[in-house]
Parts: structure tokens; sequence; C-alpha cells
């Protein structure tokens, strides 16, 4: 039952991870609901590693045109260089706070309520209000806007928030298009959720007995499945529909919390 656990926790995990609805969110509570045990939220971090891979494979050619090209095309360094810089204000956050957010907040179902709530109505404002966007390729993005990006995606950490969500609407804050904005929070994933998965295997390394691996490898599995599913589709129904849907789900998700919380549900 536990692996059978493991594994929907994992298809949870590979369909939410890149839309804007707050995959940590949507594992904690799951995992509350089904009575699934993860010491130190390391199966919530480390089966996302899954999703990453899937986007990796994805997106395989146009990473290795840009690695490749490094040494010659200009638009491949600063396509990088963009990434790099996006990247370090989420590893700083994660340095210092890694560990106030899993024994605090990961614990604290009302704080998803709010993030879930708040990050709905920005998603909206912003989809109304939003400057004409001027960066039409996530390749194209100049390096202050990425740096603007990373920032949005520091606020991450928190359950709730949404990492694809707060970079993808923080592309649109920067002057990305819709699908620039997606595909910039995809390429962004790979450093800043590998880094997250080192930390929590460095953490754990020692108390990492063959059933938790065993756990942790069938979510991987799940999530890399689920997640090669759903990023297709995901980019074409934003470019018909765009963001509000996704935010509407987030205020419905946060009101349906509250009304549990004040039920008595914890």
């Amino acid at each position: 039952m536990t692996y059978l656990l493991a594994a929907v926790l994992g298809i949870i995990q590979g369909l939410t991870e890149f839309l804007p609805v707050s995959s940590t969110a949507h594992l904690l509570l799951g995992e509350k609901l089904f009575g699934f045990e993860d010491p130190m939220g390391a199966f919530t971090v480390m089966i996302q590693l899954g999703s990453i891979f899937a986007i990796v494979w994805l997106y395989r050619v146009k990473i290795v045109h840009v690695i490749t090209a490094l040494p010659t095309d200009p638009d491949a360094r600063r396509f990088a260089a963009a990434i790099i810089v996006a990247v370090i204000p989420a590893l700083v956050a994660g340095a210092l706070l890694s560990s106030f957010v899993k024994s605090v907040l990961y614990e604290t179902p009302a704080v998803y309520a709010a993030t879930f709530i708040i990050g709905g109505v920005i998603m909206l404002i912003v989809e109304r209000f939003r400057p004409a966007p001027d960066v039409l390729n996530a390749e194209h993005t100049p390096l202050g806007r990425a740096f603007g990006v990373g920032l949005c995606q520091m606020l991450a950490i928190v359950p709730g928030v949404s990492r694809s969500g707060a970079t993808i609407v923080g592309g649109m804050l920067m002057g990305l298009d819709r699908p620039a904005a997606a595909e910039f929070s995809f390429f962004l994933a790979i450093p800043t959720m590998t880094a997250a998965f080192a930390h929590d295997l460095l953490e754990v390394r020692h108390s990492l007995t063959p059933e938790r691996a065993a756990e942790i490898g069938i979510g991987f599995v799940a999530a890399f499945i689920a997640s090669l599913v759903v990023v297709r589709p995901f980019l074409a129904f934003v470019r018909r529909a765009g963001f509000a849907p996704f935010a509407w789900y987030r205020i419905a998700v946060g009101l349906v919390i509250v009304a549990a919380l004040v039920a008595g549900w914890r």
C-alpha cells in the first residue's frame, strides 16, 4: 500500500510540477489525506527530480544545442548566463530557510490556503494588467529580467506559492509572453530542482533504508511519466486560454482548505 501511495503521489507531482498550482502543496495535502509519512520532506522534494528528467528529455535537442554552441554562439552564452543569474536567489533562499520551511511551513495547511488564494488573485491581476510582451523567445531573456524572474522564484520556497507559477508570473511582469515565460520557467527548474534534490539527498543519506529508497524510486518514475504527458498540452492550453483558469483553480482549492480548517480538519 505504501508503494501504491508513492506512485499516486508521484503522479500528482508530475501532473502539477509545471502547472502554476504548486506541486509541493498538492503533495503535502495528498500525504496528509492518505496518511503517508515523509520525514524531513525528503520524498516530497526528491521525486521532483523525475519531473526534471522529463523536461531534460522533452527539450534535449535545445539543451544539447545550447551546450555545444556555448563556445561560438553569443545567444547560447546569453541564455546560459540568464539561467545562472535567475537561479541564484532561489539557491540563497533555500540555503538560509530550508530547515524552517520544512519544519514549520510544511506542517501548516493554513499557509497553503493563504498562498493558494493570494497567488491566484495575483495571477488574475497580472493576466489583466501585465505589460505588453516584447520577449517572444525564452532564449532571448535579458539578464536583468532573468534576475527579476529569479527573485520571484525565491518566493516559491513557501509551500503553495508554486515555483512554476512564481516564475511564469515573474516572466510576464518582465515582459515575456506567456509561452516564453513558461519555457523559461521550465529551463530554470532544471538547476533549481536538481540543487534541491542534491541538498535533500545529502541530509537524509544516512537514513535512506531500502524501503524508503524504493518509495522515492517509485515516486520518481511516476513523476517522470506524468510530467512527460502534461508539459506539451499545458503549453498548447496556455497559448489558447492563458493562465486565468489556473488562477481560479488556485482560489477554489484555497477556499476548500479554509473550509476544511474551519470544520476542524488538521
